[in-house]
C-alpha cells in the first residue's frame, strides 16, 4: 500500500472582522480632570464675597442653567462674558468656568462692562 500525502500548495486563511476601532485613544487622567472640572462653576473668593455683602441669591436650579449656557458661549468661542440674570449681573471667566465677580442687577444697569467677549441673557 502505498500513500502519496502531497502538502497544500496554498494556505488557508481566515478574515477576521477588523475589531480595530478608529481614533479611539484612552483618556488620560489630565484629561478627565480638565472634563471634570469643565463641568463644575468656580465662585472666586472675590465673587464669593460680594455674593454674601450684596445679599445676593441664586437657586441651585438657576446655576445649572448658568453652567449649560457658559458651555454654549465656550463652544462659540467666547473667554470672558456677562451673565445677566433676574436679580445679579455676573462676570465668568468662560475657560476656568469660574464666576469672577457679581453683583446686583440693578446696581448693573448703570456700570459700563469692559474686557468681555458675550453677554448671556436669562430672565
Amino acid at each position: 500500500m502505498n500513500i502519496n500525502i502531497n502538502p497544500l500548495n496554498h494556505q488557508l486563511t481566515l478574515k477576521h472582522a477588523n475589531t480595530k476601532k478608529e481614533n479611539f485613544k484612552p483618556h488620560t487622567f489630565q484629561e478627565l480632570l480638565k472634563n471634570h472640572t469643565k463641568s463644575t462653576i468656580k465662585i472666586s473668593k472675590h465673587a464669593n464675597q460680594r455674593l454674601i455683602e450684596r445679599n445676593i441669591s441664586i437657586p441651585d436650579y438657576q446655576w445649572k442653567e448658568i453652567q449649560g449656557k457658559m458651555q454654549e458661549a465656550r463652544k462659540k468661542g467666547i473667554k470672558d462674558s456677562l451673565i445677566l440674570t433676574s436679580n445679579a449681573a455676573l462676570i465668568v471667566n468662560i475657560d476656568h468656568n469660574m464666576v469672577v465677580t457679581a453683583m446686583n442687577r440693578k446696581e448693573a444697569s448703570s456700570h459700563i462692562f469692559t474686557n468681555i467677549n458675550g453677554t448671556i441673557i436669562m430672565d
